[in-house]
């Protein structure tokens, strides 16, 4: 299913019953969310952690009545190591993500080298939809595309375990 026909993400984790997981592998974004944040951040030190704020509230309130109705939200990033400027500022803010709910785990890349993974950044819903994540070569938001195929379900799910399972939770994950 291409972006043009495709439920919005809140539409598709509304849906979900169980599991709502997230695999994130790049070493740094460009999503135009995240730019002048990002860009503050590296010039001035300072971060928006309130999950009350303009920038947060929307994913706060999503995550937290979606854990609220039982589904388990998890994300899993795989990481260059030394890590990279966007990583340090993604693992400050992450202390949001783990406040309203999600579950975070972080790899470093050298432990997923014998992981079979997707070509691109998933969320994969229950187990059986996967909404891709493309990107630009920038790391801007591309259009995304969603599948119930299983076999691509099965793949994703199957990386996602395997990554989760190698990751430290996000508490215990020091940036060096």
């Amino acid at each position: 299913m291409s972006s043009n026909d495709m439920p919005s993400f809140e539409q598709v984790i509304d849906e979900a019953r169980h599991s709502a997981v997230h695999l994130e592998m790049r070493d740094a974004y460009g999503v135009s969310s995240d730019v002048e944040s990002f860009a503050r951040w590296q010039a001035t030190g300072e971060l928006n952690v309130d999950p009350g704020s303009d920038y947060w509230r929307e994913w706060v309130e999503l995550i937290r009545r979606t854990v609220a109705r039982g589904v388990v939200v998890r994300r899993a990033r795989i990481v260059s190591e030394p890590v990279s400027a966007y990583i340090r500022y993604e693992h400050a803010l992450t202390v949001v993500n783990v406040g309203a709910g999600e579950q975070v785990r972080w790899l470093p890349r050298r432990r997923a080298s014998d992981v079979a993974l997707p070509g691109n950044d998933f969320w994969l819903f229950d187990g059986r939809t996967v909404r891709w994540n493309h990107f630009t070569g920038e790391g801007g938001s591309a259009p995304r595309e969603m599948t119930e195929d299983p076999a691509a379900a099965r793949l994703c799910a199957e990386a996602f375990e395997a990554v989760w399972s190698r990751a430290t939770p996000h508490d215990a994950y020091k940036i060096s």
